[in-house]
């Protein structure tokens, strides 16, 4: 007599992928497949909950799904519908995350241009017009999101990296606050993914001494140059007592994802120092963290 198949009570998680059309959901979606994830495209919210019986019985632990709300018109009965799901999910104990991929209109606009290709939303050719809709439309899915991932600066291979950091290393004991930090320039745009942001544009700048121009923030000279100035140590202090006394607060709401960002001009020499410094603080302080240079490598 062949065996009937018995339902898998061990943790289930399920990664939920949606973002902007154009903000990388194809190279997300590849990402998770690579990391040995069970992954399917374009659901609707009504299958969400046989998708996790299907996953649990076939011995399957980790899934992520893609949603993609099409067609103005249903949007708010899509958004009710996934909102029902993402509870009842929850009240039945899986552990479900929500990613969102989001850029800025600028770099989805140069994407549109490359491609060629009209924009889902656009009711004229104007990509800008989609692109201002569909932000609008989706913006209470990016609001509920545990992870918002900033993909404006982002080549794929930065991308597939950073949703590495975020989910490969976990285990089923390791499952709490995930901390990135993030160095950036200002010039560039500041990152919309930040949870927090600090700003060190006030201190001296190494940019304009000749010996420290062509060197990254990462190079022991220009660490000692910027923590050697007027203030430096102060700030740094003052940031790493808000994170100590912040961290255990998140710990216990449960969130499970920080992004603090670290600004400078270009993203070379002070943030990148400050990033170091606070990303070594962190995980003395016994918390996973992921350090992220965006534009280090920037002109």
């Amino acid at each position: 007599m062949k065996p009937v198949p018995t339902e898998d009570t061990s943790p289930f998680e399920l990664v939920v992928i949606s973002g902007l059309s154009g903000a990388g959901q194809s190279e997300a979606t590849k990402t998770f497949e690579d990391m040995g994830y069970f992954v399917m495209d374009n659901l609707p919210p009504s299958v969400l909950e046989q998708v996790a019986d299907l996953c649990r019985v076939s011995r399957i632990r980790r899934a992520a799904v893609v949603v993609r709300p099409s067609g103005r018109e249903f949007f708010q009965e899509f958004f009710a519908e996934l909102g029902s799901a993402f509870t009842r999910l929850r009240k039945r104990g899986v552990r479900l995350r929500i990613v969102f991929l989001d850029a800025s209109d600028e770099a989805l606009l140069r994407r549109y241009e490359e491609k060629r290709r009209p924009h889902p939303l656009a009711v004229t050719d104007r990509v800008r017009e989609g692109i201002e809709r569909e932000r609008e439309l989706l913006r209470v899915l990016r609001d509920d999101a545990d992870i918002v991932i900033d993909t404006s600066s982002l080549t794929p291979h930065e991308l597939r990296r950073r949703i590495q950091s975020l989910f490969v290393a976990e285990t089923e004991e390791d499952v709490g606050l995930q901390v990135t930090v993030q160095s950036f320039g200002f010039k560039h745009g500041m990152p919309i993914d930040a949870d927090m942001l600090f700003d060190t544009r006030f201190l001296p700048n190494p940019h304009w001494e000749p010996d420290l121009r062509p060197l990254p923030g990462t190079d022991e000279r220009v660490r000692d140059y910027v923590l050697g100035q007027p203030d430096a140590g102060e700030y740094l202090g003052r940031i790493e007592d808000m994170l100590a006394f912040l961290l255990p607060g998140f710990v216990r709401e449960g969130k499970h994802y920080l992004t603090v960002a670290i600004g400078c001009t270009g993203g070379h020499h002070r943030s990148v120092v400050f990033a170091e410094e606070l990303a070594r603080f962190i995980r003395e302080n016994g918390y996973s963290c992921a350090l992220l240079h965006r534009d280090l490598d920037r002109g």
